[in-house]
């Protein structure tokens, strides 16, 4: 049957498991929406406050549901709206397909209203992208579009389709997408190689990433852990990849990770990296972080081998098939190994770690999440913005179940998290999320309370507000002698009138018992609410490496 443009992308997004997709309409988009308005009962659109919004919902989406988000702007401004949102999914590794409008063809290259060229710009934050000059060729390009988005090490992936092509017909074949090719195999050889070193380590550590979450990894991690009696570290993206209750999880790692994780990281003779790509934030010091060890990487991306940390042995390949080969091969090498005296040491570094806690009766970062965490399930789906804030649920809330931690952890988004918690809640079949933010990021991101109250989302929006650019500040703290350039907010914005003038409910909270009746009305409330909780400026993020510094370095109160 012959369809025109814009029929073939609603068909084929529907063929492809997109259910709901995320956008703003404009002139360059116009026949995809009408095609959207038509098969309302087919495909579900979010009309969000911005194209960045959008972007980021799709984003959340795709981390929250395993699945590939969908995203459509209009041309010019439309598509470039999306960049920030498209590098933020880029440098995590989420699968997302943006679909963008353009110009008509013969307009193309002629400085037309609203004419960008989005796949130049885009290139290097894509995976792959299009440009659509032939309806004859768009049914298929959607189609391998979603397959590479989610194959291999996931990623998104644009197609920009001018307005003529749109309206252009063509016969849609309805045919069967391909399936992803098979995933590279590790070397069976480097398995063995590997089960050999482990054999031989005394102080095993495991370094656990975000691809052990994206390749649905974490039993046959956890159970790596078990049969060699090794510690968990994690990367910020692979903090829900295996439950923070599993006594061998020492949490997160790197910076601001805790001092029992990072501790026993410096002294282990051997690191078993998992999905994972080695960031600035979590070896700082190079020579500091190789000096006592030796390095399997396991990842599904060649390009990450050796890129930032040398590998004595690496497994590329497929992580969830390489772990269960590892394990085998395990079973022959090292059946029941033990090392009594590594859990002696990270026993520990856990005590240690205990001595820097401090309780406190105020509403502080850590008090405020510990809070929130109560009244949530494990399958709660909790979104960050970028900051302080980020760091604090990182190191307080307990994760236990996988996609459950929406955040931008490669580039670093503030912005990232409204809309992140957007397309989480629907992931969820609009079950109760949380996002947490702080006063600087819900500034940057606050226009998506419209779309949250106009869908009616269970959305509890947790604000830590110290009226500063909090990160920034603490940097400027430790290395500038305390000169706060432009980090002193000074906004009069009252965010529980805001959150009601946008039509959704608001509670502020300074003390304890105000911050839990006012959780406690939030979980109970139906759409959105907002939570504003008034914490000091001057609470810091502990502990810290400083830039380029190792363990030695750390900075714990």
């Amino acid at each position: 049957m012959k369809r025109n443009g814009a029929q073939i992308v609603i068909e084929s997004l529907i063929k492809n498991g997109a259910d709901v997709v995320f956008g703003y309409p404009g002139g360059a988009v116009l026949n995809i929406y009408d095609e959207l308005y038509k098969n309302a009962d087919r495909i579900h659109h979010v009309i969000t406050a911005h194209e960045q919004g959008a972007a980021h919902a799709a984003d959340g989406y795709a981390r929250a549901s395993g699945k590939v988000g969908a995203v459509i702007a209009t041309s010019g401004p439309g598509a470039t709206n999306l960049v920030t949102g498209i590098a933020t999914a880029h440098l995590d590794s989420v699968p997302m397909v943006a679909i963008t409008g353009n110009v008509a063809t013969p307009l193309l290259g002629k400085d037309s209203f609203q004419e960008v060229d989005i796949v130049g710009i885009t290139m290097p934050v894509t995976k792959h992208n299009y440009i659509v000059r032939d309806v004859s060729e768009l049914e298929e390009i959607i189609d391998e579009a979603f397959m590479i988005a989610k194959s291999g090490r996931p990623g998104p992936v644009l197609i920009d389709i001018p307005k003529d092509v749109q309206a252009q017909e063509y016969e849609y074949s309805g045919a069967e997408p391909k399936k992803p090719t098979l995933d590279a195999q590790a070397d069976k050889a480097a398995i063995a190689s590997a089960a050999e070193m482990i054999a031989a380590s005394e102080k095993p550590y495991i370094y656990c990433g975000g691809g052990v979450t994206t390749s649905g990894a974490g039993d046959e991690l956890t159970e790596l852990a078990r049969r060699i009696d090794a510690p968990i570290g994690t990367s910020m993206m692979g903090l829900s990849a295996v439950p923070q209750s599993d006594n061998g999880n020492l949490g997160m790692v790197g910076m601001h990770g805790k001092y029992a994780s990072s501790k026993a990281k410096s002294e282990a003779d051997l690191i078993i990296a998992v999905g994972t790509r080695f960031s600035d934030r979590a070896t700082g010091d190079k020579a500091a972080y190789t000096s006592k060890a030796k390095f399997i990487h396991i990842d599904i991306d060649p390009a990450e081998v050796d890129k930032n940390i040398a590998a004595n042995i690496a497994l590329v390949g497929d992580i969830k098939a390489t772990l269960k080969e590892l394990n085998a091969a395990i079973d022959k090498q090292c059946l029941g190994k033990k090392n009594p005296g590594w859990r002696g040491e990270v026993d520990e570094y856990l005590q240690t770690q205990r001595s820097y806690d401090k309780d406190s009766g105020a509403v502080t970062a850590k008090n405020v999440i510990e809070m929130v965490r109560r009244f949530c399930g494990n399958d709660t789906v909790v979104a960050t913005d970028v900051g302080q804030h980020q760091i604090w649920v990182a190191q307080h809330y307990r994760f236990e179940k996988p996609r459950t931690h929406l955040t931008s952890g490669g580039l670093g988004t503030m912005g990232f998290g409204m809309g992140a918690a957007i397309g989480g809640c629907f992931a969820s079949n609009m079950k109760k999320t949380v996002l947490f933010t702080g006063d600087g990021s819900f500034g940057m991101n606050l226009n998506e309370l419209a779309t949250a109250v106009s869908q009616n989302l269970p959305l509890v929006v947790v604000i830590m507000n110290n009226g500063v650019l909090g990160m920034v500040r603490q940097w400027q703290k430790a290395f500038y002698d305390g000169r706060y350039s432009s980090t002193t907010l000074n906004r009069k914005t009252d965010f529980v009138k805001l959150a009601e003038a946008f039509g959704a409910k608001g509670y502020r909270a300074s003390d304890m018992q105000g911050l839990h009746d006012a959780v406690k009305s939030a979980f109970e409330a139906d759409g959105p609410v907002v939570l504003d909780c008034m914490i000091d400026m001057d609470d810091r993020v502990l502990p810290m490496i400083p830039p380029g510094g190792s363990i030695k370095d750390i900075i714990v109160e």
